[in-house]
Order: C-alpha cells, then sequence, then structure tokens
C-alpha cells in the first residue's frame, strides 16, 4: 500500500458535452480549396520537391503534429494527403486524437481552459472519456492506441466522421501513432482512466513509429508545430533505428527533415547549434531536428508561419505530382 494518499475520482462530476462552449465547430474545418494566402518561403519548394522525390522512391514521408494542425482546420489537407499517398505516417500528441474524436462525434471541439478551470470543469466531459475504453479495448485486441482511436471512429456512426483524420486514417491503412505524456490530456483526468492500458496503447504506438522511422533514408520527416512530443520521439526512435542499421552495415543519414513553427529563428545559423547562454538551444526542434540528427548527410528547413499558410502551401506544391 502506498503511504501517500490519492485523489478520490468517484468524486469528480462529468458533463455531458452538449453543455459545453466549443470554441471551434465543424465550419471551422477548411475546404481544400480554401482562399489562403500562400506562404512564400522559397525552402517550402526544396521541401516539396524532397516528399515528391522520397515517394517516388517509396520512401515515408512522416509528419509529427500538435493538435493545433487540427484546431486551426487543416484536417481535410492531411485526409486527402493520406487518400494520394503523400503522408505515410502521421504521429500525434494525446490532444490531437482527442479533438479528432471530438469534432467526428458531435462536430465542435475546444473548450476555453480560463472559462472552465475557475470552476473545475475543465476536460470533464462524459463522451470525451470514452476514448479511455476506447483505448483499453485496442490494448485488449493488441494494437495501439492511434489504431484504436481510428478504428472506433471509422466503425461508428458519427456523424463527421469524415473529417476524421485518425478515422480516415484507419480506413486508408496509415499509421497514426499517439505519443502521450501521463497527465497531458483532459481524458486523464476521469475515473475511467487506466493509466497502464493508456501507457501500453500509446507505447505499441512508439514501436509502430520507431519501424518506420527505421525506414527514413530517403525520406521526409515533417515536424509541424510540436516542440517537445516531435522531437524527443523522433530522437529516440531515430536513435534505436540507427542502433539495428549500424549492426547490419547500414545507415540512415540521408534524408530530409523540416520544422514548421512560429519561434524567430536566425536564418544564417539554423544549421548551427545555438549556445547554451541563447534561449533558443532550449528549442527542442532547432537542435534535434534541425541540426544534430541531420548532421552527417542529411538536410533540414525551417518555415516560419500560420500552419494554414505553411501546411495549404506545401500541398499546393505536391499536388500535381500526385
Amino acid at each position: 500500500m502506498t503511504p501517500y494518499p490519492l485523489f478520490d475520482r468517484s468524486q469528480l462530476k462529468l458533463l455531458p458535452l452538449e453543455a459545453r462552449h466549443h470554441d471551434m465547430t465543424i465550419a471551422d474545418v477548411l475546404p481544400l480549396d480554401a482562399d489562403i494566402p500562400l506562404c512564400n518561403d522559397p525552402n517550402l519548394a526544396i521541401i516539396a520537391e524532397r516528399v515528391v522525390r522520397a515517394r517516388k522512391n517509396n520512401r515515408p514521408v512522416v509528419l509529427m503534429m500538435g493538435a493545433h494542425v487540427i484546431k486551426t482546420g487543416l484536417s481535410r489537407f492531411l485526409i486527402d494527403m493520406m487518400e494520394r499517398g503523400i503522408i505515410t505516417h502521421i504521429a500525434m500528441n494525446g490532444a490531437g486524437p482527442i479533438h479528432d474524436y471530438e469534432m467526428a462525434r458531435i462536430g465542435a471541439t475546444t473548450e476555453s481552459v480560463a472559462r472552465y478551470i475557475q470552476e473545475g470543469q475543465f476536460g470533464l466531459w462524459q463522451e470525451t472519456g470514452d476514448i479511455n475504453q476506447i483505448v483499453a479495448d485496442a490494448v485488449r485486441d493488441g494494437i495501439g492506441y492511434g489504431e484504436g482511436v481510428g478504428r472506433a471512429i471509422a466503425e461508428s456512426q458519427f456523424p463527421h466522421k469524415d473529417v476524421s483524420v485518425v478515422g480516415n486514417a484507419y480506413r486508408l491503412r496509415v499509421p497514426v501513432t499517439v505519443h502521450i505524456g501521463i497527465g497531458y490530456d483532459i481524458i486523464h483526468e476521469h475515473p475511467n482512466c487506466d493509466g497502464g492500458a493508456l501507457g501500453a496503447g500509446s507505447y505499441h504506438d512508439f514501436l509502430v513509429f520507431a519501424h518506420t522511422i527505421s525506414q527514413l533514408e530517403g525520406g521526409v520527416m515533417l515536424n509541424f508545430g510540436t516542440s517537445v512530443m516531435g522531437p524527443e520521439v523522433y530522437l529516440k526512435a531515430l536513435s534505436m533505428a540507427r542502433n539495428v542499421a549500424f549492426q547490419h552495415g547500414e545507415e540512415i543519414r540521408h534524408f530530409t527533415t523540416a520544422v514548421f513553427d512560429l519561434i524567430p529563428l536566425p536564418e544564417d545559423s539554423v544549421h548551427h547549434e545555438a549556445p547554451k547562454t541563447d534561449y533558443l538551444y532550449y528549442f527542442r526542434p532547432y537542435k534535434t531536428i534541425l541540426v544534430r540528427t541531420v548532421a552527417d548527410g542529411g538536410e533540414s528547413f525551417y518555415i516560419r508561419g500560420d500552419h494554414r499558410a505553411t501546411m495549404s502551401t506545401l500541398y499546393r506544391r505536391v499536388l500535381p505530382h500526385f
């Protein structure tokens, strides 16, 4: 028995999603022909060419993403790129499938933290907690977190599952892996949360992701707006993949990485690690994705801008080739 008292989750009050004010609805999911200003960064043309080349050579194009990619309305772009075989693997943090699930189920997502934390209601919504059982069922069936949520959405009667990234990935057999941190996500507040099941499901996904990274030679890894999960999960997976490749006289060095974010980085030194006295040293995508992991044969690019502009521009540049 632990000597430390545990929070009693049985006392929590959960409310239905229909009682929540939503900051995003289905109307905010952008159509593919949305009038979005293009990003004029010339490196986007180079990244697009690397994506096209990778797919022509049957090499992976991996997209790691924060949940804001969904929250800025870009789900249809992700789905279409999976449909066309442009994106071959999507890696999300734990918030990604939550927003994706809510949108598919009720056509709305995103709550005001400032509003609901004051009354202790933030995250405590009945239907969203169903994800905990979905993941537990997935683990029981020997599949991972992302595949389990995707299966549940794809096989549901949810009215808006057509805009679900995870559900469509399941239909298309494109892996979506979910990389969580316990305590990070609202479903971890719920009484039905089984930390062991969530951990097992996410670790299964990490091994799926590591296998994809073992094929990265000649491929592309895109990091959209995830400054901790993306670089850290990628770093460990790449180390595992290179460890095995090295034992077989193989290498995983010639590939392209790109970071899409809003942090201003110095254009003249984006490929050189910042000193520890510079706050940019602690921006993990910089040192991990742009510098350290491509230092021996790869190439990297940094694109600064709103996801709506950068992703839609990349989409339009690769589309004629697929």
